[in-house]
């Protein structure tokens, strides 16, 4: 089993020391190449064949993500007619390890024909794809990183690294913010986090739990049954908040006084609690509850006036967690 282990680090020891050395090669090409794609009026085209083809459609997704319109050519598709997905105002990000891959040396002569500019990532700098494309970016790796020199593993690695480094660097370039991430990932957890705010899942109105700090516990015990959610806010004479009161809160006291319906609100609340703006997205609401290891947490305003309730039941229930 150890020696199993060794071979495994070993191979990502080697994707990784790849990786730094193509980080070194890097230089003012990926200037150029970001400024391609960056101001182009189209679409960026990846195309590859094989193992580095997958990497490409990754690259690709990537882009589209991130604010950059992307869509992946399949190399062989190409010479069989989807060639027409090409325009000239596009972008093409060709990505071979050797740079003499058949099909996609096959499908330059038009792509150089429509002007559309090449933006290589590739290993050989002596290729053929080298040799036609307006910005080269140095995706080599040593001598003997990959099995028989053959098998693409760190090759790919290396591709994708260089890929995702350009897309994140056009990202920061377009001042894409998390927001404009989130239009992009409407759907799923992602979007979920993103796009929620605290004011989509409290519980308002009619349904937001409110005693005041004077309230006799038969009163709260009261309100807390009607509204279901094992909490309340209580508010002081100036209708802010002053406290919250939890099922656990009840069960303590009375573990330790017994009968508590003569109590008032201010005598058993948490005071100063925690709270959140409506407007805050529901991933920082998360955030605020398991950072204080809490299940509840009052929704106020800017002047600390309670407008709702949320309790971790909303955020499971929406897909926030998780």
């Amino acid at each position: 089993m150890d020696k199993i282990v060794q071979e495994v680090r070993k191979e990502m020891q080697l994707a990784a020391d790849a990786i730094m050395k193509a980080a070194e090669n890097i230089g003012e090409e990926i200037e150029k190449a970001l400024e391609l794609i960056y101001n182009c009026r189209g679409k960026t085209v990846v195309t590859g064949m094989g193992k580095t083809g997958i990497i490409g459609r990754k690259i690709s997704a990537t882009l589209a993500s991130t604010g950059s319109t992307s869509i992946f050519l399949h190399a062989a598709e190409g010479i069989h007619g989807d060639l027409g997905i090409l325009h000239k105002e596009d972008v093409v990000l060709a990505i071979s390890h050797s740079g003499n891959t058949q099909e996609l040396v096959s499908i330059i002569p038009y792509i150089k024909f429509q002007k559309i500019p090449i933006i290589a990532i590739t290993g050989n700098l002596e290729s053929q794809l080298a040799q036609n494309a307006d910005v080269v970016l140095n995706s080599s790796i040593p001598e003997g990183y990959e099995p028989f020199n053959l098998i693409p593993t760190v090759s790919t690695t290396v591709a994708l690294a260089i890929g995702d480094a350009l897309a994140v660097a056009l990202l920061r370039k377009r001042n894409f913010q998390i927001q404009d991430f989130a239009r992009f990932h409407p759907g799923g957890t992602i979007g979920k986090k993103l796009l929620l705010t605290v004011r989509d899942l409290m519980h308002s109105g009619q349904d937001n739990p409110i005693v005041h700090e004077k309230d006799k516990m038969k009163e709260v015990i009261l309100v807390m049954t009607q509204k279901g959610l094992g909490c309340t806010n209580v508010i002081n004479d100036e209708g802010t908040l002053a406290g919250i009161i939890t099922d656990g809160d009840l069960r303590r006291l009375m573990t330790r006084e017994g009968d508590i319906l003569e109590y008032r609100a201010e005598d058993v609340m948490g005071k100063k609690p925690k709270y959140i703006a409506p407007g805050a997205l529901a991933v920082e609401a998360l955030n605020l509850m398991e950072d204080f290891k809490i299940t509840m947490l009052p929704v106020a305003d800017a002047d600390s006036k309670p407008l709702g309730m949320l309790h971790m039941h909303d955020l499971i229930k929406a897909g926030v967690v998780g």
